[in-house]
């Protein structure tokens, strides 16, 4: 799509801050009124807006899309997204152990273990770890307590929640960005750990870590857009 305009401000609203291209408020893909509550996130959607050129790139605008997400999908069906969020926790990546070799249980020992004890300390949800590839039940009560920190969030923090856990595959880890008990570098190296052991000792696949790259690249912007959301 052509840029069709030439301004662009951030306009209070009653829900609000919206965006405005040369006096157009900006709607969503399904025609909701654009609003979000932050200012430093409206700025910076507004700073993508701003960026484009003479053509829109959509791909160039990941805040924006996130705000979309939360405005259409999340909003009207809240309760499904947590539920399934949560999910993620019966199955979550840091769970599930190298039985060999000994080095690759070392690392997934020394970047994975601690964010379990940290899930249990923070929010009473001890799950357990095995080894090999096998589903394993985790405690019920455990499950609850996740699903409790899960819901704690509001409809644009589960917006960017859906990217880190389904990116990671890890609600824990997606938890502690949350709650800036983990750092977005430590988290990614967490998440690529098998990946990143599996090149080193075989060899990089340039599709592969383009394919990476990528992933990281929105990892990177959910946890941004968390940042911006709660700056206020």
């Amino acid at each position: 799509m052509k840029r069709f305009y030439e301004n662009v401000a951030v306009v209070p609203v009653a829900d609000g801050l919206t965006i405005e291209l040369d006096g157009r408020t900006v709607r969503t893909p399904r025609k909701t009124a654009f609003a979000v509550a932050a200012a430093a996130l409206a700025e910076a959607i507004a700073a993508e807006w701003r960026c484009q050129g003479e053509e829109i790139d959509p791909e160039s605008m990941p805040l924006l899309r996130l705000a979309n997400t939360a405005l259409d999908l999340v909003a009207s069906q809240r309760g499904a997204v947590v539920d399934n969020l949560a999910s993620y926790g019966g199955t979550d990546l840091l769970c599930y152990r190298a039985e060999e070799p000994a080095d690759l249980v070392q690392r997934q020992e020394r970047l994975w273990s601690p964010w379990l004890a940290w899930a249990k300390a923070e929010y009473g949800a001890h799950l357990v770890a095995t080894d090999g590839i096998g589903h394993i039940a985790q405690d019920q009560a455990a499950l609850a307590a996740l699903h409790r920190a899960v819901d704690e969030h509001d409809v644009m923090e589960l917006a960017a929640m859906n990217d880190l856990v389904t990116i990671a595959g890890s609600l824990v880890l997606a938890l502690a960005v949350s709650a800036d008990a983990l750092d977005v570098t430590a988290a990614w190296a967490a998440v690529r750990l098998d990946n990143d052991y599996q090149a080193e000792r075989w060899g990089q696949d340039d599709e592969a870590e383009a394919h990476a790259a990528r992933l990281r690249g929105e990892f990177e912007n959910a946890a941004r857009f968390l940042d911006l959301h709660r700056a206020g």
